[in-house]
């Protein structure tokens, strides 16, 4: 299902993106040495409820999961990189914890993830891959409009990605989103510019460039739902939700 979003539901997707934003910046700011995931995992459902939204996880059951997911916010440490379920884990210092987050309000939905490192270590190889799926982030908004083509939002990412010389996974990607949190288009991290579905005014795309450092092979975890790399390496995973307006693309999950 794809959907285009009217005017009033737009307004209510910028007032969800908006706490979406809020809420993962909140949590950077509480998330230190010490800090354990399942504390993570109950400020950010105490947000979500004091906001009146709701949480796109707790009952989530896709048939990749062993669901339902049960928490409200995804934590996935160095390894980990999507789907991670929170876990009775204390932060350490340079540990790379990426958060990613879905809540609806007002009946439309908003999905945004952001890696850091904790503490005050800076393992320059970690730090450097962050900030290259959010160049891929970047560029893949850049590149989205009114009559662009899905291709041509994943060539730009998969730009960014491959030339600074990280293998791409196919499995997972971004995607449509409205009144539900996954909707079509799937958006992959690589592609062929002027392929796809050509993008109209009023629609919602979660765009999110993940990257593992050495490989491109996921495994899943015995949870069920995290999915780590194959090798042990470390990941990131950079997400925004836009919306495709007139003149471009608008940012909704853009910390204030």
């Amino acid at each position: 299902m794809i959907e285009i979003l009217n005017p009033t539901l737009l307004a209510r997707a910028k007032d969800t993106g908006a706490l979406v934003a809020e809420i993962l910046q909140t949590l950077k700011g509480r998330s230190a040495v010490g800090t354990n995931l399942l504390d993570i995992d109950r400020w950010a459902k105490e947000m979500i409820m004091e906001a009146g939204a709701l949480s796109c996880y707790v009952d989530y059951a896709p048939s990749f999961g062993r669901g339902p997911f049960g928490h409200y916010i995804c934590t996935a440490v160095n390894d980990a990189v999507l789907h991670g379920l929170p876990r009775d884990y204390a932060l350490a210092d340079g540990d790379l914890l990426t958060l990613d987050l879905a809540v609806s309000r007002g009946g439309v939905a908003a999905d945004s993830a952001i890696s850091f490192v904790v503490g005050g270590a800076r393992p320059a190889a970690s730090v450097a891959m962050i900030e290259t799926t959010e160049r891929a982030l970047a560029a893949g908004i850049a590149a989205a409009g009114p009559g662009a083509r899905v291709g041509d939002l994943s060539h730009a990412i998969g730009t960014v990605l491959r030339e600074a010389g990280y293998p791409i996974n196919t499995e997972f990607g971004g995607h449509g989103i409205g009144s539900t949190m996954h909707q079509d288009p799937h958006i992959s991290n690589t592609g062929r510019p002027g392929r796809g579905y050509k993008l109209r005014p009023g629609l919602l795309l979660a765009l999110e460039p993940w990257v593992m450092e050495d490989t491109a092979q996921l495994v899943t975890d015995a949870d069920g739902w995290t999915l780590r790399s194959a090798t042990g390496c470390r990941t990131a995973h950079s997400e925004h939700t836009v919306a495709i307006t007139e003149d471009g693309a608008e940012i909704l999950t853009l910390a204030r």
